[in-house]
């Protein structure tokens, strides 16, 4: 549990270097829609959230991948020379942990707030629409809403905006259950 915090924590502090960087070079824009493609990649490919995540490949290996994928999605040089860095420091394992710390200070630079829904199915226009109306009433702001289909809630919501998490899935119902009928 403490390895995710302290990665979190890198993230973070990756994240909020790379967009001073990129708030100074005026690229905010170019570099958020990389580490959205960036992110889009690592989400589709098992192959390169492997070559992360894995002890077993070198810094110098994840960067050479990282620079020719680079190159070959033609990212902003400011995101190419980011990525590089990070391999270099050995911290190409934070990427998605870095994507995500920018994404949530880009939001708040635009006045708006992220928020990732998470659902057992897909959200319908109309449920998103709710989702979005509900999130803008309770923060004040306006959502950016990235979702998330993970069958394993079986039903319901999560949502969760910076550190914060509300989770009305049917799994933590019935995992509360379960736990409350253990101590009984």
């Amino acid at each position: 549990m403490a390895d995710d915090s302290k990665a979190s924590n890198v993230g973070g502090r990756y994240a909020q270097a790379l967009f001073d960087l990129a708030n100074d070079e005026n690229k905010l824009a170019a570099v958020e829609a990389d580490l959205k493609a960036l992110k889009a990649m690592c989400a589709e490919s098992k192959d390169l959230r492997s070559l992360l995540a894995s002890p077993a490949f070198s810094a110098e290996d994840k960067g050479k991948a990282l620079g020719a994928l680079a190159v070959k999605a033609k990212l902003n040089p400011v995101t190419r020379k980011f990525l590089g860095l990070l391999a270099a420091n050995g911290r190409a394992s934070a990427l998605t942990s870095v994507i995500t710390g920018f994404e949530d200070l880009a939001a708040t630079a635009r006045g708006a707030v992220s928020a990732r829904v998470t659902t057992a199915v897909p959200l319908t226009a109309a449920q998103s629409k709710g989702v979005a109306a509900a999130l803008r009433t309770a923060l004040g702001k306006d959502p950016e809403i990235e979702t998330r289909v993970d069958p394993s809630l079986l039903g319901g919501i999560k949502v969760q905006v910076g550190s914060r998490l509300f989770d009305a899935s049917l799994r933590s119902k019935l995992d509360s259950l379960k736990f409350a009928l253990k101590r009984a």
